[in-house]
């Protein structure tokens, strides 16, 4: 009985230390190192952050807003040392139980990315999951001892765990579309909804204290009391993230029309006053509407601010040939800016979009054609932004 107790008591705290030991704690990153371990550890494995061992952004671009990291401390035990004992002659082993080992993580600060977007349009926002990791207080046992008249039973407590928390990226979409204003010259704005990713959090983790009474045989002899802290986790927030809604107000700058915020402005014009239908040749009467936006961007922006021109058709006709006629018909205002606009050519850059960035429907609501939303959509967009 004496030998089949004691291999068991050893038993026990190999595979306590075993189980618990993970490649993630501190100990066993020294033993790997070639270090001498100073204790027996025990330590909980850790769910995988998103975005955790990948360069973390110190700034967010377009106007994004950084989320900053959330620190989760470590939490550390000490192990408890039973000393040997000498019972009825016979030897009660030293046993060590492992402290508890949780490594520090760090939730990754994360950007709101506000995506790139057409002159004239406001881009998409997403905001990205996070999570916060699940977290284990691993099993703890103090063996029972069965020798030289003493007999104490094991005493356990069971690990505990919170599981991972969760909280699903959220987005809004680019928006170009326009509400129509009332029939005489009213320009709508264009706006874009605000955005919110809940708040989360991780309850506080809590393992008892464990407590093996002491014991003594009728010659005297004692076993001590053996006792072990309980162990807190503490409970982890991570606040929400909100990010305000935008919107370009509208004006009109002789026959074009404009949107703009406090970060950039944008000429929309009308394609049909710069072309004729189907071609990408600018008429000589849209001279004037053109050199009244070039004289525009130089009183708005600074003289080095890169200016984008986007071509858009309407739905009309072949996808692949409106994605063409939008490019030419971007490329030849944009050389009409450069050699008759005064901007240099080297601040100009142009894109086509074909029919895909609509800002009114091409249709009504029963299918029909609608001519004034067709008209709206082939346009040119001249973009700069003013700082």
């Amino acid at each position: 009985m004496r030998k089949q107790t004691l291999v068991a008591m050893m038993g026990l705290v190999s595979l306590i230390g075993a189980g618990c030991g993970g490649s993630g704690s501190e100990d066993s990153d020294r033993k790997a190192g070639g270090a001498a371990s100073p204790r027996p550890s025990a330590s909980a494995s850790l769910t995988a952050v998103p975005g955790a061992g990948t360069p973390e952004p110190k700034s967010c671009p377009r106007g994004g807003k950084l989320i900053p990291a959330v620190e989760i401390p470590a939490v550390r035990s000490e192990p408890v040392h039973i000393p040997e004992a000498r019972i009825g002659g016979e030897v009660i082993p030293a046993v060590t139980i492992p402290g508890v080992n949780i490594p520090a993580q760090r939730i990754p600060a994360q950007c709101v990315t506000v995506h790139e977007a057409p002159g004239g349009c406001l881009g998409a926002v997403t905001i990205p999951p996070t999570m916060i990791p699940a977290v284990e207080i691993p099993a703890v046992e103090i063996p029972g001892v069965d020798a030289g008249g003493i007999h104490l039973e094991p005493v356990r407590r069971e690990a505990v765990r919170r599981e991972a928390v969760y909280r699903k990226g959220v987005s809004v979409p680019e928006v170009c579309q326009e509400k129509p204003g009332p029939e005489g010259g009213y320009v709508a704005g264009v706006y874009r909804s605000s955005l919110y990713r809940g708040s989360l959090y991780r309850g506080s983790l809590y393992r008892g204290s464990l407590y093996r009474r002491g014991a003594c045989n009728d010659k005297g002899e004692c076993i001590p009391g053996v006792t072990v802290p309980g162990v807190s986790v503490p409970g982890v927030s991570v606040p929400g993230v909100s990010f305000p809604g935008a919107s370009l107000r509208g004006r009109m700058v002789g026959r074009t029309e404009v949107l703009e915020d406090r970060n950039q402005v944008a000429y929309r014009m009308d394609a049909d006053v710069l072309f004729e239908f189907g071609k990408a040749d600018i008429r000589p009467q849209a001279a004037a509407e053109l050199a009244k936006v070039a004289a525009s961007i130089k009183e708005e922006a600074p003289a080095d601010a890169a200016v984008r021109v986007d071509g858009h058709t309407d739905a009309k006709g072949d996808e692949a040939a409106n994605l063409e006629l939008s490019r030419r018909r971007a490329q030849a205002v944009a050389d009409w800016l450069a050699t008759r606009g005064g901007i240099a050519r080297s601040r100009l850059k142009i894109a086509g979009y074909g029919e895909t960035k609509p800002v009114a429907p091409n249709t009504n609501a029963d299918g029909s054609d609608n001519p004034r939303g067709r008209a709206k959509n082939r346009r040119v967009v001249i973009s700069v932004g003013r700082d």
